[in-house]
This record gives C-alpha cells, structure tokens and sequence, in this order.
C-alpha cells in the first residue's frame, strides 16, 4: 500500500534544480535595501533576454488601491514602504500584500519597477552599489537558465509582505477565467505515454478547465509543486490550481510508464511550461511524476524543476 512518503520517492534519479533553493536561501539573508534592489537588477537583466508580460487589467484590480496609495506617497515614503515589505513589518498594505497570489505580486512589482523607471516611484539611490553578497546573488541568477530565472523571481517576492498566520479564506485571486471552448483546445502528445489520464491531465490544465482536472485526482490525492510540501485532497489541489496555475502552457515532451506495487503505475514525463508573465518562448524545464491507482486515479503527481535543459533526454530507469 502506498502511503505519502513512499510515494514522494518515485523516480528517484529525477535531478532537480536544487541551485534554486540555495539562491533563494542566500537571498534572504540579504538586507531589505539589497533585496529591494536586486529585484531591481533582476528584471533589468532578465528583460533583455526574457520578454515580461505587462499585467492584465482583471488580475490588477486587487493591487490597484495599493498601488494608488503609493503613487500618492512622497520619495521617502515609498521608499520606506518597499523596506517594509522587503522586511516583513507588520503594516496594513504589509497585511493586504501578504494575502494577494503570486501572479497579483508579480504584477504589483513589475508596476512598482514600470513606475521606478518613468520617475513616478523612488528610484535606486544614485550611486548605490550592491554589497559583495547581494552582487554574487545576482551572479547566480545570470548563470542559471531563464526557467529558472523566472522560478527565482517568483520566490523573491512570495514571501515579502506579513503574515499573521492568515487562513485559507483570506487569500486573494484574480479572477478565474473561463475554461477554453473545447472546439479550440489542443490535443498534447507524449512520446512514450499514451497514458489517458496523464494526457488529460495536460491538456484540461491547458485548457483552464479545473472543474474537470481535478475529477481526475482521488479525494486524497495530493500534489506537489517545486520546492513545496504536498498539497493533499481535492479541494487544496483545486484551490491551488485555481490560483496558481491559470494560463500556464504545458508542453510535454516524452515520458515511459513502469508497473508499481498493488497494481499502481508509475509514469514520468519530461517537458517544458510555459508561464503568462514571460515570453513564449520562455519555458521552465520541468518533470511530472505520477502515481496513478489501479482505476487510473492520481493519488500522487510531482512537478520538478529540472537542473539542466539536459534532463529532458534522459530516462534511466
């Protein structure tokens, strides 16, 4: 029988991208001026390879009063608030931005930097320079691949804000968008998998059609995310999926299947996905490893951040 845990250690020569950890860790041992920063340098750098999508009006909305306040503030005063949020103080705009998802923080900061630039908000000092460690950071970011690049930049900002323990009901969203008309979905095809579940697993996430994604995960069918602890039961993946994964494009590649224990199958797929905030042809290399039950449930599914584009090829067994 297969518990949680033992799921976890499916495929376990799978290489993920564990620099990404690492300089996510060291990030945050920066001071709130290197941090604020280097998010700064960050986009800059990765604007002139990676294309940053400007944030849709829907998903806005939430971050628009904040954003106001700000605009409205003096040099100083936003200056002071960035700190704040860098810092974790606990401020009413610190609450509210603690409560947005990360597509809504993504967009909050990539206004913040569009209005940085025209002069509207506080720039960088001028002559700052970054400190020795905030400099090798930002290194580290230039040396790894745009995927992940684009994987750092969103761990940079999650967390900032405070978080009085907050509850499941004070999260905030944009909008769930409709779910594509069948007539204009697309169809993926797995080299090496012709799995049903698996296939729809893509092409329903694909499709923004959660309601039915999530029929195919037994009620306590867990998911696990990059770096992240397993979401368990239906209404937890849904919720996630709901928040964190609209308009993303997967493209799988190729993948195999191996028989498990009590009937179980073991299916890993290799490919790349592609995000609604960078280019599209910027896409993170990723795996997918899921257990399925003897019915075709997914009691377990994985997604990894590979550690190199050279992963995809690779299918030891």
């Amino acid at each position: 029988m297969f518990t949680l845990e033992r799921a976890k250690q499916i495929f376990p020569e799978t290489r993920s991208a564990d620099v990404v950890p690492a300089i996510t860790a060291r990030f945050q041992l920066l001071s709130a001026e290197d941090q604020l920063a280097l998010i700064w340098y960050a986009y800059l750098e990765m604007g002139s390879t990676i294309t940053v999508a400007a944030p849709g009006a829907a998903r806005m909305q939430f971050a628009e009063p904040v954003l106001n306040q700000i605009k409205a503030m003096n040099f100083a005063e936003q200056s002071q608030l960035m700190c704040d949020l860098a810092n974790r103080t606990d401020t009413a705009i610190g609450r509210t931005y603690s409560c947005w998802s990360v597509n809504i923080k993504l967009g909050f900061w990539y206004q913040l930097g569009q209005w940085m630039a025209s002069g509207i908000v506080a720039p960088i000092p001028e002559g700052y320079q970054l400190s020795a460690n905030a400099s090798a950071v930002l290194s580290s970011v230039k040396a790894v691949d745009q995927g992940q690049q684009i994987t750092l930049l969103r761990n940079f900002v999650v967390d900032m804000g405070y978080d009085p323990a907050k509850g499941d009901t004070q999260r905030v969203a944009e909008p769930v968008v409709a779910p594509t008309p069948e007539s204009q979905r697309r169809k993926v095809f797995i080299e090496g998998v012709l799995n049903p579940t698996v296939t729809s697993y893509m092409d329903l996430l694909n499709a923004n059609d959660f309601d039915n994604l999530i029929e195919l995960f037994l009620p306590d069918g867990a998911l696990q995310p990059p770096f992240q602890k397993p979401i368990v039961g239906r209404d937890a993946v849904l919720r996630f999926f709901r928040e964190d994964c609209q308009n993303l494009r997967l493209l799988p590649e190729r993948g195999y299947a191996e028989p498990a224990d009590g009937g179980f199958t073991q299916i890993k797929v290799t490919g790349k996905v592609q995000t609604p905030w960078f280019g599209a042809g910027i896409g993170m290399n990723v795996a997918w490893r899921f257990l399925l039950n003897p019915e075709g449930k997914i009691y377990f599914v994985a997604i990894d951040l590979l550690a190199s584009p050279a992963e995809l090829l690779k299918f030891a067994r």
